[in-house]
């Protein structure tokens, strides 16, 4: 069993800047992919930015490009979530995710889920 642990969530006025962790309990292979998804209570998850552990090649949603950056720390079995220009819109509980295959914006691919991390920007 893989566990996932986000932190660095927290309170941020628009325009600022938060950097998320996701600690992952055993190294991924390089086949493998993490995920970053968001929900809003009463909406779907939606799909944020996901990574392959190998390559690392990356994919964005339109609404975080240009603003968030995702990366991993091979060596610490950790992804990061760099969120820049925060906007009120981006509040939302913030999960990492791990599938074992490649890059995929669908939520059901992904075996492992943590926790939770909340996101809220204040206007």
């Amino acid at each position: 069993q893989v566990q996932l642990v986000e932190s660095g969530g927290g309170l941020v006025q628009a325009g600022g800047s938060l950097r998320l962790s996701c600690a992952i309990s055993r190294r991924p292979a390089p086949s493998m992919s993490a995920a970053w998804f968001r929900q809003v209570p009463g909406k779907e998850r939606e799909f944020v930015s996901a990574i392959n552990w190998g390559t690392p090649s990356t994919d964005y949603s339109d609404f975080v490009k240009g603003r968030f950056t995702m990366s991993r720390d091979s060596a610490q079995s950790t992804v990061y979530l760099q969120m820049n220009g925060l906007k009120s819109e981006d509040t939302a509980i913030y999960y990492c995710a791990l599938n074992m295959l490649g890059i995929t914006r669908t939520s059901s691919a992904y075996a492992f889920w943590g926790q939770g991390t909340q996101v809220t920007v204040s206007s």
